[in-house]
């Protein structure tokens, strides 16, 4: 199923709306994939992800803003979604800090341990999602 960038359809909104972890691929300099595991908020139809700037994702974004997500159900393994996006610097300094304790409370975490850390959020523009189910 392939949805376009402004709308997501109601089961891709429920799936993506659910706390679960995300495995997001950007692209290094010389080109290899990178992949992380993040926390992301739906917000819209775009994703919103957090991270310190010196881990190795944000910096591969600054560079080239395309992402690639995969996230999947863990009670159905084999049932998940992909996105394919761009990504944008959204949030720096306290909105950064703001949106990595929103997370913290979304997972299950401590959004205190967060306090004193320098943090950047981005806004993934969602261009197309798949859902595949085995």
């Amino acid at each position: 199923m392939t949805v376009g960038a402004s709308t997501l359809s109601p089961n891709a909104r429920e799936f993506l709306g659910a706390a679960r972890y995300a495995t997001i691929s950007t692209i290094n300099p010389d080109g290899r994939p990178h992949q992380a595991i993040v926390w992301y908020l739906l917000e819209g139809d775009d994703l919103i992800v957090n991270s310190r700037p010196e881990r190795r994702w944000p910096r591969n974004l600054a560079g080239d803003p395309r992402i690639s997500i995969a996230i999947y159900e863990s009670e159905r393994p084999h049932h998940w979604f992909g996105v394919k996006g761009v990504a944008e610097l959204l949030h720096e300094g306290a909105e950064a800090m703001a949106d990595i304790q929103a997370m913290a409370r979304r997972y299950g975490s401590d959004p205190e341990k967060y306090v004193g850390q320098d943090r950047l959020s981005y806004r993934i523009r969602i261009e197309r999602v798949f859902e595949y189910d085995s």
